[in-house]
């Protein structure tokens, strides 16, 4: 009798591909071990990409904030609201720093994780981690990765770090650059004419620009909030809004 052609209706059809089951054959500890181990190595090797972006960001904001002072205060006597437009060119660093700050916190914060409650332990030669659900903590960020800390948080971190000082010194330069360029100011009749730009802007405009922009830097430094001294309070934040998220889906 011949064989069924492939195309016949008389052909079995293939049976589904098996999913894994980790569940019928549990894993081993070398095999647990190994596995951490490499999630370690790949999560600080993203943790270093992302530290090495913040560096860059922040060399940009002092190269740009050096290359506006060379030129404020060089021939030919520049307007001092060049000062002011490099302050926005640092801020629009600043932004893109506090982004980039975020997504490093994600990996930081893993390997944090695992350093505390698997190497800590091992080194101490006392397996018991501190914290009994951080596998699943993990394992919840892998699965729906999640920002550690607010956008408000990283940009008051990153100004109060890095650019507070960067800031401060163009506020200095902007001070001289009116007072004593193109010579020394004896009068406050100069320095409003200065400031006005010989009559294309109001004399207090560039005032105004700079006490706004340093109010809303004090609202950040007293207002925002700070970086948590103990990582596991917006893990466990993180933990229980997926909880809950996840039992309302079931109902």
């Amino acid at each position: 009798m011949d064989a069924p052609s492939p195309d016949s209706p008389e052909r079995l059809p293939s049976s589904p591909p098996q999913r894994a089951d980790y569940e019928s054959t549990p894993l081993t500890r070398p095999e647990y071990i190994s596995a951490i181990v490499h999630l370690y190595r790949g999560e600080l090797h993203r943790a270093n990409a992302w530290r090495l972006r913040l560096d860059q960001t922040t060399n940009w904001a002092v190269l740009t904030a050096a290359g506006v002072l060379t030129y404020s205060f060089g021939d030919g006597h520049p307007s001092p609201w060049s000062i002011i437009a490099g302050l926005a060119i640092v801020t629009l660093f600043l932004f893109i720093e506090a982004r980039r700050f975020r997504f490093a916190d994600v990996w930081r914060s893993r390997v944090r994780m695992i350093e505390e409650n698997f190497y800590g332990p091992i080194l101490r030669r006392d397996p018991v981690s501190p914290a009994a659900q951080w596998g699943t903590f993990v394992a919840t960020d892998l699965f729906r990765p999640r920002f550690k800390m607010s956008a408000t948080t990283a940009l008051r971190t990153r100004l109060l770090r890095n650019y507070l000082p960067m800031y401060a010194v163009l506020a200095v330069a902007f001070a001289l650059k009116v007072g004593t360029q193109p010579t020394t100011a004896h009068s406050w009749l100069e320095v409003r004419e200065r400031l006005g730009g010989e009559g294309i802007v109001p004399w207090w405009a560039p005032l105004s620009v700079l006490g706004a922009f340093a109010a809303g830097c004090l609202a950040l430094i007293v207002f925002g909030r700070r970086t948590s001294s103990y990582d596991l309070d917006d893990w466990t934040f993180e933990l229980d809004d997926e909880i809950k998220n996840g039992a309302e889906r079931d109902l």
